[in-house]
């Protein structure tokens, strides 16, 4: 292994760690990937994050063809379809935090309740249909809520987000999580005023380089 590829999987590990220490993930629940070469380096199936090593991931060409000593995620379509949709997709991160989750449970999409749903990319973070875990269909539905998107909850499931780096797709899982957290919140008091389009599509164009 070079020390570029070792250094994309190290950086891919110490994320998913995070993201469990953090609580978005359990166990082996979820997974992320990070686009490399001709394919994607995706965490393997079944194995804690707690346990994981760089060696442990897998290398998945856009084919489907796995190389490693695990097997790939069962998502790794979800994963390849996002890289091969989006051009700027350098890293995927799928989450079942809990709040997230609840929503996407409840099918509910997360409107434009504040402001920071905009980091998604546009004035809701959308909810998904329903399929089998690791299906085509299920990588359809969810690569048609990213149109125009950066996030999106999968019903009955979890959340999903990309970015250009496999650091930033995961803030905006955090992101996300949050959000969840507060609409859920929300909630529990009525129904919350959204932000109209036109406001969301201004700080849309305000987060654009947010942070580069």
């Amino acid at each position: 292994m070079n020390p570029v590829e070792r250094g994309v999987r190290l950086r891919l590990v110490t994320t998913v760690r995070r993201l469990a220490d953090r609580g978005l993930n359990q166990g082996s629940s979820g997974n992320a990937s990070v686009r490399f070469g001709t394919g994607f380096i995706v965490t393997p199936s079944g194995k804690s994050y707690a346990s994981m090593d760089p060696e442990d991931l897998v290398f998945v060409d856009m084919s489907g063809e796995a190389q490693g000593r695990n097997k790939p995620s069962s998502e790794w379509m979800m994963h390849r379809d996002i890289f091969r949709r989006f051009e700027d997709a350098g890293a995927v991160v799928h989450t079942h935090s809990p709040f997230a989750t609840t929503l996407a449970c409840m099918r509910k999409p997360i409107p434009s309740f504040h402001y920071e749903v905009a980091f998604a990319g546009g004035d809701d973070i959308r909810c998904a249909p329903y399929a089998t875990f690791g299906t085509q269909e299920l990588s359809d539905h969810a690569v048609a809520a990213l149109e125009g998107r950066r996030a999106c909850l999968l019903a009955n499931h979890g959340a999903v987000a990309w970015s250009d780096e496999i650091e930033r797709a995961a803030v905006l899982a955090e992101k996300v999580e949050a959000l969840a957290q507060l609409y859920c919140q929300a909630l529990q008091l009525g129904d919350p005023p959204l932000l109209d389009a036109d406001e969301m599509k201004r700080i849309v164009g305000k987060f654009e380089n947010y942070g580069r």
